[in-house]
């Protein structure tokens, strides 16, 4: 059995279960307290040395990082596959991945915004102003690379989509206006309507722990 370490509304490790719950993989959940701090508790540095989530262990291996994590599965487990054969179709998906993964969402962590208050005084409006710039900085750009239908990344749900759901879960969390962006809001309902995402939402995965 696989277990993932994983904390209920960590936008990563939202990323993992859905990619899990795709694959139809099954796994246990060992639950990582954010607010708490349980991710700098020696049982979690033990297996993941940043103090973050994810961490998946398969067969006494521990494995970080959501992308790597899902990296590992659709290489391990193939079907569906969350990125086209096409190298052409595999590195645009991968590159609107990389606009939330790696543009958005680790300056809009709440480490970030907690250095923000820490070491340069900002406030909750100077710290919501902030996260919102970033996250439409970044929506703006897959607005326009968006495919026409009915996912962010085609015909098939996908790594793209995997990156999105979470990203827009907590644009809304932070009252982020999503009125500029259709197409995404197309496609996160699209992919928010299929039994997996509907699987590993933060909603479900609290009320089952």
């Amino acid at each position: 059995m696989l277990r993932l370490h994983d904390y209920w509304r960590s936008s990563a490790s939202y990323r993992v279960r859905l990619a899990l719950a795709l694959k139809g993989i099954a796994y246990e959940i060992v639950p990582v307290n954010l607010v708490a701090g349980e991710q700098r508790g020696a049982a979690n540095l033990a297996i993941n040395p940043q103090g973050l989530v994810p961490t998946l262990e398969i067969d006494g291996v521990a494995l970080t990082q959501s992308l790597a994590i899902i990296d590992y599965l659709d290489r391990v487990y193939p079907d569906p596959p969350l990125l086209p054969a096409d190298p052409i179709e595999r590195a645009r998906q991968q590159a609107m991945a990389l606009i939330i993964a790696a543009d958005i969402h680790p300056i809009d962590n709440p480490r970030v915004l907690n250095r923000l208050a820490e070491q340069f005084g900002a406030d909750q409006a100077g710290r919501s102003a902030w996260y919102a710039h970033w996250i439409t900085t970044g929506f703006d750009a897959l607005e326009s690379m968006a495919a026409p239908a009915p996912y962010l990344g085609g015909a098939a749900p996908g790594l793209a989509d995997i990156c999105l759901v979470p990203q827009i879960y907590n644009a809304r969390r932070f009252d982020v206006p999503l009125d500029a962006y259709p197409r995404l809001v197309a496609a996160d309902a699209a992919a928010c309507a299929h039994p997996a995402f509907q699987a590993a939402h933060p909603d479900a995965i609290r009320g089952a722990a």
